[in-house]
């Protein structure tokens, strides 16, 4: 039986933000466009590496990228992130009845705390 193959981060939008610079560039992005240039400068890294992430994020539909004049110029394409929003937000709920929970045990804990006090 053959091992099923790990999709590639040019096909899947989830492997492509699993990479930590790819993030950055989207943090970037979300701002608004920015050239290339402007990129490598924030990020401080290579051109060809900042060019090798916009690739993988543009496969994937996660970026546009328009030429001005001899810049190109990235935006954010954020319907392509709804499927890791949908994804995230199946657990929305879950987190919520946590905190809720959290907040009443320190509710009571302060409440035990202030009646030792008053003893």
């Amino acid at each position: 039986m053959a091992a099923m193959a790990r999709a590639a981060t040019t096909t899947d939008a989830f492997n492509a933000v699993a990479e930590p610079r790819r993030r950055q560039i989207l943090d970037l992005l979300s701002a608004g466009e920015r050239p290339v240039n402007d990129l490598v400068a924030v990020l401080g890294l290579p051109q060809p590496l900042v060019s090798k992430h916009l690739r993988v994020l543009r496969e994937v539909g996660l970026v546009d990228v328009r030429d001005v004049g001899r810049q190109r110029v990235y935006c954010l394409n954020g319907r392509h992130l709804k499927p890791i929003h949908d994804w995230v937000k199946a657990y929305e709920a879950s987190w919520s009845r946590r905190f809720e929970r959290l907040d009443d045990v320190l509710e009571e804990l302060k409440d035990q705390e202030f009646k030792k006090k008053e003893d």
